[in-house]
């Protein structure tokens, strides 16, 4: 199972659509969004802006100490908007320790680069650990994990009556999609990637969608990612086939900001869950150099908080979202080859009930409905993705739930 990345580190590359005689960039090379999280501002030449555009890819090929300094200051690097945090914190007061071996937990930490591994049960910390210099206070870089965040905004949309269904068109909130291959296409088949639009998701060939979507300048006045996913050809009916596609959650974060209109969506993330369920630190979210959020990827949160999101999926979205949304959310409706995996509104579902968001070099949250249990993950893998990597995460995660359980 491939978690995605798209997300920021393609849409860094979109700079060759910012064309203009000068441009204002942070102090790292990036354009100024709106409310950027940057100290000062620079300009830069035309000419820099070739040399600009390979910076996104080379996140994939950061060498270990760069990741592990970089995944926890994306914000010092890459333009974005904060997602607030408000005064009222949820507690999370601590439990019981964990009945599981320390030195185990250190091994699995150790061999998996893992700067940050917290349990909850019931809403209480049974295990806290952090390493590779990360602690409490810092912020760690989701990938796709953000994706699971962007689609429960697509729920408080529907609860605040800005999207009044899933069931309808894409079209109806992404006008410039018409005529394309997303003609009848709706919001769940967007929420399952289950659209029937072509794409090939590769992180190594050149010539992939991921690679190629921000390589055009989009057309005045069109988001960039609208204008590529327009262009895709269709290959299957609506609703028949599976296919990952970061482009599209970055298609449901346009679809969420154009229906709500007058914020962004990181300000709607702040006043629909990070407020309201208490976060308790304000978290970062990467833009592409048009300023609008990467909504594939690309959150930066506390460890605290990632296992916050999972309790709130626990509670059934703590009346902030329609009632029966996260049970819908995170139900298999795609069935994956492996026996028990599958794949709901940007949640993956895992064997024994289980489901949870993941992203690339080893970002988790996974939440067990049976014994009441979040465990989050952020970590520095050596490489992006792979079943040695995944699969020793699952058995690791599956014997803490079962450790829950006792």
């Amino acid at each position: 199972m491939r978690a995605g990345l798209l997300g920021g580190i393609a849409a860094i590359v979109m700079l060759a659509g910012c064309a203009a005689e000068t441009q204002t960039v942070s102090p790292q090379g990036y354009p100024v969004a709106k409310d950027a999280v940057v100290s000062t501002a620079m300009t830069v030449a035309p000419g820099d802006m070739a040399r600009m555009q390979q910076v996104g890819s080379e996140i994939l090929f950061w060498d270990q100490p760069t990741r592990e300094r970089n995944f926890r200051n994306m914000e010092k690097i890459f333009p974005g908007y904060v997602v607030e945090a408000g005064s009222r914190v949820k507690a999370l007061p601590a439990g019981v320790p964990l009945p599981v071996d320390g030195a185990t937990i250190d091994a699995y930490m150790k061999a998996n680069n893992v700067a940050g591994l917290i349990v909850l049960q019931d809403g209480r910390v049974r295990l806290e650990r952090y390493g590779l210099g990360f602690g409490r206070e810092g912020r760690w870089t989701s990938f796709s994990v953000a994706k699971s965040f962007t689609s429960t905004l697509v729920g408080a949309a529907i609860k605040d009556g800005f999207i009044q269904s899933v069931d309808e068109p894409v079209t109806r909130y992404i006008p410039e999609l018409a005529g394309s291959g997303y003609d009848g296409v709706t919001i769940a088949q967007l929420l399952t990637m289950t659209s029937g639009v072509k794409w090939n998701e590769s992180y190594t060939d050149p010539n992939s969608d991921v690679a190629r979507m921000y390589a055009t300048p989009a057309p005045a006045g069109m988001d960039a990612t609208v204008a590529y996913m327009r262009t895709l050809p269709r290959e299957t009916t609506p609703g028949e086939k599976f296919v990952y596609k970061t482009g599209e959650t970055n298609l449901i974060g346009v679809l969420v900001s154009n229906a709500i209109g007058d914020r962004s969506i990181a300000t709607y993330l702040s006043e629909k869950i990070w407020k309201p369920y208490g976060m308790e630190a304000d978290a970062f979210w990467m833009t592409d150099p048009s300023g609008q959020e990467v909504s594939g990827c690309c959150l930066s949160v506390s460890l605290r908080d990632y296992a916050r999101m999972g309790q709130f999926a626990l509670e059934g979205g703590a009346g902030l979202v329609p009632e029966g949304w996260i049970a819908e959310a995170t139900r298999a409706h795609v069935t994956l080859n492996a026996a028990g995996f599958g794949y709901g509104y940007q949640w993956w579902t895992y064997p024994g009930e289980m489901y949870g968001g993941q992203g690339i070099f080893g970002q988790s949250i996974t939440v067990d409905p049976k014994t009441r249990t979040v465990v989050a993950i952020v970590s520095a893998w050596p490489r992006a993705t792979g079943t040695d990597l995944t699969m020793p995460r699952l058995k690791f995660v599956s014997e803490l739930m079962a450790a829950a359980g006792q």
